[in-house]
């Protein structure tokens, strides 16, 4: 029976875009269709449960579920009386978008950044070193700045963080005009900074 016979046509749609955008985010395309389904259930569910629903294996959901695990985006729960294991996503979307974050950077920004302090820590033996060796420190500087404002925003609480969002281009023009009152330019500021 194909997807759209085992849930209502909406939610089906949205499980099958996110196995769609699961490859583009580097997940594949099972374990975006199993977090979707989990993340717009009204109940947890267990691993039959999403395996009828998607017509995956279990192994291949049991699979899925350990990536998610790993991730931190779904939680285990037992159910009184029931010996199975039952997975929910957390309620709060902020929350959730906070553990993407945090896993992206712990499996991606911090090699990389780990990997620029090394390669500023040597010795240029060239001009091309030189100038390979600045560029480095260009992206490690930007790098540690926006993970910097990353932990000031993640300790923001959610309406705080979502206030600041909305706030978009205001934020711009904030900074232009203390710029302009206190006589500097934001060319000048970014350099010294």
């Amino acid at each position: 029976m194909p997807l759209q016979q085992h849930l209502p046509p909406l939610s089906s749609q949205f499980v099958a875009h996110f196995g769609e955008m699961g490859s583009r985010w580097g997940i594949n395309r099972t374990v975006g269709q199993i977090y979707a389904l989990i993340f717009i259930s009204q109940r947890a569910l267990n691993a039959d449960e999403i395996a009828e629903a998607l017509e995956f294996s279990r192994s291949n959901v049991s699979m899925g579920l350990k990536e998610l695990q790993a991730w931190r985006l779904v939680r285990l729960r037992h159910l009184p009386g029931d010996r199975r294991e039952y997975f929910e996503a957390p309620s709060d979307v902020w929350e959730i978008f906070r553990v993407l974050a945090e896993e992206r950077r712990r499996r991606e920004v911090e090699p990389t950044l780990s990997m620029l302090r090394m390669a500023l820590l040597e010795e240029p033996t060239s001009e091309a070193d030189r100038h390979a060796q600045e560029r480095m420190r260009q992206m490690h500087e930007l790098i540690d700045r926006l993970m910097t404002w990353f932990d000031d925003v993640g300790k923001l609480a959610p309406e705080t963080a979502m206030q600041l969002m909305g706030m978009g281009a205001t934020v711009t023009k904030v900074l232009e005009l203390k710029d302009r009152m206190t006589g500097k330019s934001p060319a000048a500021a970014t350099k010294r900074n």
